[in-house]
């Protein structure tokens, strides 16, 4: 279990360093994490841009880049292409978004003879640090798949379970979190809760423990669930709350980032690689957490 993003620097700490393809280098912040991570032996990386841009930033950084670590590109959609590239090649374990749009760096890890699919959905999971919850709560899919039939959540799944066990949980616990904790023919995510119960019952993703359907105050507090009569391995110890829509997820997290001064990775997984995936805006530190997170995930 993780209790918070130092537990995950600490534990990433113990284990050999991965090497980064970074698209679109050319970012202040994405750099400045970049170089952290580095010194602090967690990683390698190979920087992907404008190699001018990038020797600047890196000067007023106060970090001089060694020129074979930066391979030159003129878009960004050249950039995408060489960054999977390496990856495809063996040249580098995981994926970092820079300064462009993250349609397109998925366009050129989902090409079907250039990129590094494996033939199913990817999806977005949030790592949070919450004040007031023990440990890192997973939230998916608040970013890449819309509204998901049970297929696809049965994908958004799989990945998120995935990505838990190689941060070194065993059996990750898993709530499929609706409004109600009841199944109700006439709120299709009770339905898909309860048939994600069934399916990872029957082994379908692997060790882990999913509850569905059951609401987001039971799924994360056992007193409510005690006072409820609810009773689950997962009540105040869930790991990843599988949500219905990717609308519902963004909020959820938006709203802990706004209000409940949470702290936010976000990674892709379901390609060969996990791809740290954030937005243009996001901060330094929220950048290097999520480097953090996919060098200990490693590569697929």
């Amino acid at each position: 279990m993780l209790k918070n993003f130092q537990a995950l620097r600490e534990q990433v700490g113990t284990a050999a360093p991965k090497t980064v393809a970074v698209a679109c280098a050319h970012d202040a912040h994405t750099l400045e994490a970049v170089f952290r991570a580095a010194e602090e032996g967690i990683l390698r990386y190979i920087l992907v841009g404008r190699k001018d841009d990038i020797l600047r930033i890196g000067k007023e950084l106060g970090h001089s880049i060694p020129e074979n670590a930066i391979l030159h590109t003129e878009t960004d959609a050249e950039a995408a292409e060489t960054a999977v590239k390496l990856v495809r090649e063996g040249r580098a374990d995981f994926l970092q978004k820079g300064l462009m749009q993250t349609s397109t760096i998925l366009k050129a890890v989902v090409n079907k003879e250039t990129g590094i699919g494996l033939g199913r959905p990817m999806s977005h999971t949030a790592l949070l640090e919450i004040p007031g919850y023990h440990k890192l709560l997973g939230v998916a899919d608040g970013g890449m798949i819309p509204a998901p039939d049970l297929e696809a959540k049965k994908a958004i799944l799989h990945n998120a379970v995935e990505l838990f066990r190689r941060l070194g949980y065993e059996r990750p616990m898993v709530s499929a979190v609706c409004a109600a904790e009841t199944v109700s023919p006439k709120i299709i995510e009770t339905v898909d809760a309860a048939a994600l119960k069934e399916a990872a019952q029957t082994g379908t993703f692997g060790s882990c423990c999913v509850e569905g359907p059951i609401s987001l105050d039971l799924a994360l507090d056992k007193s409510s669930a005690a006072i409820k009569g609810y009773e689950s391995p997962v009540c105040g110890e869930t790991d990843i709350l599988l949500v219905p829509t990717m609308a519902a997820g963004n909020m959820m997290v938006k709203s802990l980032l706004t209000f409940a001064g949470a702290k936010m990775v976000g990674v892709v997984t379901g390609a060969r690689c996990p791809i740290a995936l954030n937005s243009r805006s996001a901060s330094f530190e929220e950048k290097y957490n999520s480097l953090l997170a996919c060098a200990l995930a490693g590569g697929q």
